[in-house]
């Protein structure tokens, strides 16, 4: 299948609006993909315009989906999701494991690949570009990289890759280096399209807005998609004293319960779908759900944002 997008156009449409990064569902009982409650959801949050879908991203539990698992998860948004909406499906561990993954993307129908660090090992800035340029050849859809962990890049080698690789057209950057972002927004200018991808985007968006990066991944639009959108809304119009609002009243203290354990940055999106009355089932190991008394703080903490929007 082609993508409908040129890469350069899909960077264009990436950068203009929120970006979806649902979850992935599992069955309670043994832990396998749930592909008509995935479908459904899909389906459900269609109903919102958006930047662009990632199909098993991060917030989707790459790290814990096999290869086919990952390539049924991408072709069901691929077939679920409106016409206009861009699909973006993820690559990453080692190199030829991420090419593997891009050329499946490819043949299921996605638009573009999000390439995630490769698995464990640490790397050089010229491995790290050697990296990246092999998966942008093996591919003609546009490629975004995620710099975050063991695989963070600089200015000049992302330089680098943009001269070799024109299908190279966006930096999610998962770090917040302000410093680092300033010089890769400097030497690259609107060559990219700049992601803010930390846990818990909107913590950023404002200050990241004026560094060029004018969208980013929303978690919280899987369970409070009028409210993510909103706040996008208000960061893009630099309505400050709403994003000050918004985050006292929901951010912060979603963030302080996302706070308590590693790995709750997902379980607390998937504990936000149960919330809302559209459970995606459980996390996998190496993750783990939120405690009962948890899920019971945080559905009190979206009931209230729901009543104060309504």
């Amino acid at each position: 299948m082609t993508s409908s997008y040129t890469p350069s156009e899909l960077g264009r449409r990436i950068g203009s609006g929120l970006l979806s990064f649902p979850v992935t569902h599992f069955t309670a009982d043994e832990l396998s993909f749930d592909e008509s409650a995935y479908r459904d959801n899909i389906t459900r949050l269609a109903q919102y315009e958006v930047g662009g879908l990632f199909a098993a991203g991060g917030t989707g539990e790459l790290f814990s989906l096999t290869g086919s698992e990952v390539e049924r998860v991408v072709a069901a948004a691929v077939q679920s999701a409106p016409e206009d909406t861009p699909v973006l499906a993820p690559a990453g561990y080692g190199t030829r494991t991420a090419v593997a993954y891009a050329q499946a993307a490819e043949r299921a129908g996605a638009d573009g690949i999000l390439l995630f660090p490769p698995y464990l090992t640490e790397a050089g800035q010229e491995g790290l570009a050697d990296h990246v340029e092999a998966v942008c050849r093996s591919t003609s859809l546009g490629v975004i990289v995620y710099s975050r962990a063991n695989a963070v890049y600089t200015a000049p080698t992302l330089a680098r890759i943009a001269d070799r690789c024109p299908n190279l057209i966006g930096y999610k950057d998962g770090v917040g280096d302000i410093d680092a972002m300033t010089r890769i927004h400097t030497r690259l200018g609107e060559r990219l399209t700049y992601i803010g991808g930390l846990p818990t985007a909107e913590m950023f968006a404002l200050p990241y807005l004026e560094l060029g990066v004018t969208t980013y991944s929303s978690a919280i639009f899987n369970f409070l998609p009028e409210f993510a959108l909103e706040f996008y809304g208000a960061v893009r119009e630099r309505k400050h004293d709403t994003v000050i609002k918004h985050l006292d009243d929901f951010v912060l203290p979603y963030t302080e319960i996302r706070n308590r354990r590693p790995g709750y940055a997902v379980s607390i999106v998937k504990a936000g779908m149960t919330a809302v009355g559209h459970s995606a089932g459980p996390v996998r190991p190496p993750l783990t759900d939120l405690t009962q008394a948890e899920l019971a703080e945080l559905t009190a903490l979206i009931n209230d944002q729901l009543t104060r929007t309504t």
